[in-house]
This record gives C-alpha cells, sequence and structure tokens, in this order.
C-alpha cells in the first residue's frame, strides 16, 4: 500500500474540506494525511441497524481506539454535526466493503449499496493529533515520505460488547527521545482522537515480532536513536467487525478517511 501523494499542484484545493469532500466525490483517490490541515478527519463504520446498538457500546468500552464524534440517524448518509453537505455514500477516497466478516470489495462509491437501516459511526482519527506535531516543528518521516501512518495488529485485547471484540491495531511513528516526549504530551491534549500513546517501545511486548513485516499497508522504519510509539488505530472496528460478522458492513478504507468541516482545535483539551 505505498501510495504517495499526488502533485503539489492539488494541494490548494484540498486545503478546503468542503473541496477536498468534492474532490474525492467526483472520484479522487489519495490518502487523506494532510488534506484540509486543521480539520477534524474521521475513521468510519456503517452497520444495520440491527447490529449499532452492540457496535455503540463497543466503541464506549473501548474510547482509546474507537473515540466517537457522531452517529448518523438510520439510513440518513448525512452527518451534520460534522459537516453540512456531508455525504457518507461518495465523500471518502476509498472504502471497504465488507460481507460476514470478510472484506470482499475495495469501492470509491457505495451509493449503490446503501440501505434505509445502515447507522454511520464517525470515529476519531489520529490525522487530527499529527496535525498539532507538525505545528510544534516536530517532523514524521511518514509525512515527509508522502505515505500513509505504518499500523501493526497486537495481543491487546479490546473489551467485548455483544459479538464486537478482538485485538487492537496500532499506528505507529518514532521520534528522537526529546521529540518523543513532547508527541505525548500533545496527543494527551487530544482524547477524541486518540489520546496519548497504549505503548512505547519495545514492540514485542505487544506482538509486534518484525516492524517491517508484521506493517499493515506502508512500512516506514525506526531509524537509530529514534523511540517508537505506539497509538491506538481507528482500524481496530475493522477488527470487531471481523469478529461480529454482520451480513454486510461498510468502513473507510485505511488511510482514506472522511474530511469534516469541524476544526481540531476544538477537540483539544487544556
Amino acid at each position: 500500500m505505498n501510495v504517495v501523494n499526488p502533485p503539489e499542484k492539488d494541494s490548494a484545493a484540498l486545503a478546503d474540506p468542503r473541496q477536498a469532500r468534492l474532490a474525492f466525490r467526483n472520484g479522487l483517490k489519495r490518502h487523506t494525511s494532510c488534506v484540509a490541515p486543521g480539520y477534524v478527519q474521521a475513521n468510519l463504520a456503517i452497520l444495520p441497524r440491527d447490529w449499532a446498538s452492540d457496535f455503540l457500546r463497543f466503541c464506549q468500552r473501548n474510547p482509546k481506539p474507537c473515540p466517537l464524534l457522531a452517529t448518523s440517524e438510520p439510513g440518513d448518509p448525512a452527518l451534520p454535526v460534522l459537516g453540512e453537505d456531508i455525504d457518507l455514500r461518495r465523500d471518502l477516497g476509498s472504502y471497504r466493503v465488507w460481507r460476514d466478516g470478510e472484506h470482499v470489495d475495495t469501492v470509491q462509491d457505495v451509493s449503490d449499496l446503501w440501505q434505509d437501516d445502515f447507522v454511520a459511526f464517525a470515529l476519531g482519527c489520529s490525522f487530527s493529533f499529527e496535525q498539532a506535531i507538525l505545528e510544534d516543528g516536530i517532523r514524521m518521516r511518514h509525512v515527509d515520505q508522502g505515505l500513509g501512518v505504518p499500523m501493526y495488529r497486537t495481543n491487546i485485547q479490546t473489551a467485548p460488547a455483544g459479538p464486537f471484540g478482538g485485538d487492537m491495531i496500532v499506528s505507529m511513528r518514532s521520534f528522537r527521545p526529546a521529540d518523543a516526549i513532547r508527541a505525548v504530551q500533545i496527543t494527551s491534549r487530544f482524547p477524541s482522537v486518540h489520546g496519548a500513546p497504549v505503548h512505547v517501545g519495545l514492540p514485542h511486548l505487544i506482538g509486534i515480532r518484525d516492524m517491517d513485516a508484521d506493517a499493515l499497508g506502508w512500512q516506514v522504519p525506526v531509524a537509530e536513536g529514534e523511540i517508537p510509539l505506539f497509538w491506538a488505530c481507528g482500524v481496530t472496528p475493522q477488527v470487531a467487525i471481523g469478529t461480529a460478522r454482520p451480513p454486510i458492513a461498510i468502513s473507510h478504507d485505511p488511510g482514506y478517511m472522511l474530511v469534516t468541516d469541524r476544526l481540531n482545535s476544538s477537540l483539544a483539551v487544556m
């Protein structure tokens, strides 16, 4: 999944969240790291209403990987609390389609799959706290290289709710020691977008045996003298969907988030 950002000529159009959503709606496919800087991005999970209450409890019991920002009304593809013109069927650059817990397709539009009982859950995304890290002058290699953040499946168990449960997925960013301390301080101010790391250093203690081979998607090696920091990741609900095996579900494709009109600053706590 070594997808590189498109040329810089696209950057200005993607700085505005509404224009970014329109671009995705019109067929643009790219990951959303650094898209609409300063605005909240969200992970997405869409489930039939009969499965929604258990999934809601799963989010409530696991606020680190599943920080709930908003839910939709059944059958309504809008999320007005996050943006007046959001259309959840078309506004992401890439979606995953799940049937009986299996990822069966990746598409750019789910209008033809939409059901009148679908309930959507928008969950906080680490791209929001990444912006705060960058604004503090701390570099991140995956951003410099135009890549998505590396992710790993761990042996950390989520708290189950009904049929939903399973392993926690984490995202990894590595820093020099002083910057690592600062990154922990910064992200602690953003509990609505995963908050502080769930683990620091020693990846084998959370079930990661090989940082390169075990990476899900993008690979960004840890440089000499750096410490890997691991944050709870919004891909965790996709593991829970695989465990629960609903007849149909839709999620974001990792790295391809819902860009909202809400400011990152509105999520910060002092």
